[in-house]
């Protein structure tokens, strides 16, 4: 039979048939054996590529984890800077599009619960038909996910409301909203760290996002993987939040009592104070005024009417923000004045310039070089003691003292007290002062003279109070640090910041003398204001008239320090020109920083005088002094008008 039937097809297929069909066939398989090579060489070569490809394809419900951004903690685990939980509201275009009897009532619940403009989500829909994620507001509360849940759930009444979900965020808040903020600084685009800090400490704080995805199997079943968020380290600072209270509380009261309301001048250009333990170099508080909200950095009307902010275009906005976020206590600079007697004093008794027992004679002014430089009383001060000459804050004095000590010597110490260097302070924009320093070579002898004293050279507040440390702690430089250690999201200690002991600047001898002649200072001269009851303080004032010298303008300063033997704390007050018409009086900055020692020792718990007996104490701040103790150091105008 089969050959019977091959007989009939070939008696009824032609042959030239035929060989179409051999050669049509042949062509097939030519095709198909070159078709599986092709198959063959891609999955050898870019077959990874392509399964990439085809699953991210089948990937759906995808959606990312965030992590939480750390705490900013103060040394007692007070948040000062924290992430709550907040929800994004994402619309799926593409799933509401799909039915068209959605649209209308899902525009009407995002409008109706999360107050969304209706006519632009109807613009977003009808722009991006085929996105599954458009972000339509941002930071949405838990009491409105909570509403928005209710009808999400809720079929009956809401059947056709569609495309709608929350993604979980986190939103960086600051609970003190201006406390501490040049320390704390913010964050923007995110969780990018400014300033402070959030910008310092940016990679600790930071953790890594996580995802949550899944796959559609063959069988159309859904295999789901999740990856965690991993959360950011939280930062335990040395600041303590009850003394940062108390310095800004009084620093605000000084600029109110300073302001000028004819005008809405502030107080001063700036006022800044630094609290330090002069044991380790940690800073207890840091702050500067004007100063701004953290939760709200880029607001400007609290320092400019809104007719002044609409004449601002945006470079001058900027710049007035890049103004207001820069920490003053380590960025800028300015001529300390006489706050750097007691340094000048203390190179010269470890050069061996002097041995404590010398008397100098002080007649109102000195002629050096081609200059008359004064002393701060134009009569002079007669003859007096190397602690009288500290305690009368006397230029002539010091200007010979530096003579004694020489400009090699007097150039090294002032590197070795850490000036114009770096401090090393964990915070951005730590100045060094460097091109701001006299070398031996470049140094003449009316310069000599003035450094002395504290003219003719600048310094940062961070370097002068570090630096200040360490003459009253027996000579040991550490330092300054505004953090402590770095704990996991669990609070369990990853790393320690041990105090760092740099070097060692001056002997335990000589600190106990400087020590002696600043208690002086407080007791007989020009910080008699912070000579609190009860505690035993010493200090130096400092004033220090800004270039150009004939414009009548000043910065004031007092550091002082308690108890004193073995001290626990400094405070360091410096106010930029105050709005006073005679700004050039120390006891401003005495006063302010006797307002703070008064509210913040018996908190710290600073030693006080042996029998001292709070509740039976009257405090004397009433007693008038003698404008002789208010200016700590000047020269005449002529000299002025040289530099």
């Amino acid at each position: 039979m089969a050959g019977k039937a091959r007989n009939y097809l070939t008696k009824k297929i032609p042959k030239f048939m035929q060989r179409k069909l051999v050669l049509l066939f042949m062509v097939i398989i030519l095709a198909f054996v070159v078709l599986v090579g092709r198959i063959t060489i891609i999955n050898a070569s870019k077959g990874d590529q392509y399964t990439k490809v085809v699953l991210e394809q089948q990937q759906f419900d995808s959606r990312t984890i965030p992590y939480k951004r750390g705490d900013i903690l103060d040394r007692n685990g007070t948040k000062l800077a924290t992430s709550e939980r907040v929800y994004n509201v994402v619309l799926d275009v593409y799933a509401l599009t799909s039915d068209e009897d959605a649209i209308d009532p899902t525009v009407k619940v995002l409008v109706d619960c999360f107050d969304l403009d209706g006519e632009k989500v109807r613009e977003i829909i009808e722009e991006n038909p085929n996105s599954r994620y458009q972000v339509l507001k941002k930071g949405i509360d838990y009491n409105k996910a909570q509403e928005f849940k209710e009808i999400d759930d809720d079929d009956e009444n809401y059947p056709d409301v569609r495309g709608i979900w929350l993604e979980d965020d986190y939103e960086r808040k600051y609970p003190y909203n201006t406390l501490a903020c040049d320390v704390i600084g913010f964050t923007s685009d995110g969780n990018v760290g400014n300033n402070g800090i959030e910008g310092y400490y940016n990679s600790e704080l930071n953790g890594t996002d996580g995802k949550e995805y899944g796959y559609l199997e063959a069988e159309s079943s859904v295999e789901r993987t999740v990856k965690e968020a991993v959360d950011g380290n939280n930062v335990v600072s040395t600041i303590d939040v009850q003394v940062q209270s108390i310095v800004e509380k009084h620093i605000l009261a000084f600029n109110e009592e300073h302001k000028n309301y004819a005008t809405e001048g502030e107080g001063s250009a700036n006022t800044a104070v630094i609290v330090m333990n002069p044991q380790n170099g940690e800073v207890l508080a840091e702050a500067s005024y004007p100063n701004y909200d953290l939760n709200n950095p880029r607001d400007l009307s609290a320092y400019y009417t809104e007719e002044e902010l609409k004449e601002m275009d945006g470079d001058e906005k900027i710049e007035k923000m890049n103004e207001l976020w820069k920490n003053f206590c380590i960025s800028d600079t300015y001529e300390p004045g006489s706050t750097i007697k007691p340094f000048t004093v203390a190179t010269a008794l470890e050069t061996g310039a002097l041995n404590g027992d010398e008397s100098f004679y002080c007649g109102g002014m000195l002629h050096i070089g081609d200059h008359d430089i004064h002393c701060v009383n134009r009569d002079g001060h007669g003859t007096q003691t190397l602690k009288e000459s500290v305690e009368n804050s006397c230029n002539v004095a010091l200007m010979q003292i530096g003579s004694m000590i020489g400009k090699e010597e007097l150039c090294k110490y002032q590197h070795i007290f850490g000036f114009g260097e770096t401090t090393g302070i964990d915070l951005p924009g730590d100045a060094s002062t460097k091109d701001l320093l006299y070398t031996p070579e470049n140094m003449d002898d009316a310069s000599l003279a003035t450094n002395a004293f504290g003219q003719n050279f600048n310094v940062t507040m961070t370097q002068l109070a570090a630096g200040f440390c360490s003459l009253i702690n027996g000579g040991n430089y550490y330092e300054p640090h505004v953090v402590k250690q770095i704990e996991d999201e669990n609070g369990n200690v990853i790393e320690s910041r041990s105090p760092t002991l740099v070097k060692r600047t001056i002997s335990q001898e000589t600190s106990t003398m400087v020590k002696d002649y600043m208690r002086g200072v407080v007791l007989n001269g020009s910080g008699n204001l912070a000579n609190l009851p009860g505690y035993e303080i010493g200090g130096k004032t400092g004033t220090a008239e800004k270039l150009p010298r004939d414009n009548g303008k000043y910065l004031v300063s007092f550091i002082g320090y308690a108890p004193q033997e073995n001290p626990e704390i400094v405070v360091y007050v410096v106010i930029d020109e105050v709005n006073d018409y005679d700004q050039g009086q120390s006891r401003y900055a005495v006063q302010l920083a006797a307002d703070i020692m008064q509210e913040a020792f018996p908190y710290l718990g600073i030693t006080t005088v042996p029998g001292y007996d709070p509740d039976a104490a009257k405090e004397d701040s009433d007693e008038d002094y003698s404008d002789e103790y208010y200016d700590d150091g000047s020269y005449d105008d002529a000299y002025y008008e040289e530099e």
